[in-house]
């Protein structure tokens, strides 16, 4: 499997804290059955410019690197990139895209949304400069007219859900139906440490079996290799 959202470098976010800590996920994603992870870690443009927030992730990437063993999984560099106005006009938006690829996971506000932002995602899914993946979409489904979600779907907008959707019994049902119904496509742990958000790929894939079959799974694991066949052996 491929965890396309987890927060696995060092010192860089609310994510892991320090290089033991991301040993410890890492490992723990390996023993779930997962052998790929995009490493997203958080990009908000009031913090800092693309170029600084680069910098800052590859120095992390690099201090992860000295200390890792064959039983993690391999990691590819990615970003979280919360949605701003104006973000589909930047010049440097293909640099926050994962690696080699242009996917960019996009983080949108927790509330309802206006119609200018409905629209600049519009205009970037339309412009095809990036491919996009939108973040952990169960944060946000439920607080958005379905039709919003219908328009994102019909500009091949991806969707992405985190495992946690699946596991408890009612919100579970809810994120098996959007599964059945194409409504997401990719899944990732979001992960930032080994307590309370700590990976549960499993746990997720053992329910999704168990209700709707191994071919979902088969299908999801597929696209991913898809997406990411530039940047994997």
């Amino acid at each position: 499997m491929i965890d396309f959202h987890s927060h696995i470098l060092p010192g860089i976010d609310d994510g892991s804290q320090s290089t033991d800590e991301s040993l410890e996920m890492l490992r723990a994603l390996k023993a779930q059955g997962v052998d790929t992870v995009v490493a997203t870690s958080h990009f908000y443009a009031t913090h800092r410019s693309p170029e600084s927030y680069l910098q800052r992730r590859n120095a992390a990437f690099e201090t992860l690197k000295q200390v890792l063993t064959d039983d993690c999984p391999r990691i590819i560099l990615g970003a979280e990139v919360l949605y701003f106005p104006g973000i589909s006009r930047i010049s440097s938006l293909e640099s926050l895209c994962t690696e080699g690829t242009n996917l960019l996971l996009l983080e949108m506000p927790f509330t309802s949304w206006s119609e200018s932002m409905i629209a600049e995602v519009n205009e970037m899914a339309r412009s095809h400069r990036v491919q996009l993946i939108m973040a952990h979409i169960e944060r946000y489904y439920f607080k958005q007219k379905v039709s919003v979600w219908d328009e994102f779907l019909s500009r091949g907008i991806l969707m992405q859900s985190n495992a946690d959707f699946f596991l408890p019994f009612w919100e579970g049902r809810k994120a098996l139906k959007l599964l059945r119904e194409g409504r997401i496509h990719l899944l990732g742990t979001d992960c930032h440490n080994m307590t309370d958000r700590r990976p549960r790929m499993d746990e997720a894939v053992r329910r999704i079996q168990r209700t709707v079959g191994s071919e979902t799974l088969e299908e999801i694991d597929q696209l991913g290799h898809r997406l990411l066949q530039e940047v994997l052996p």
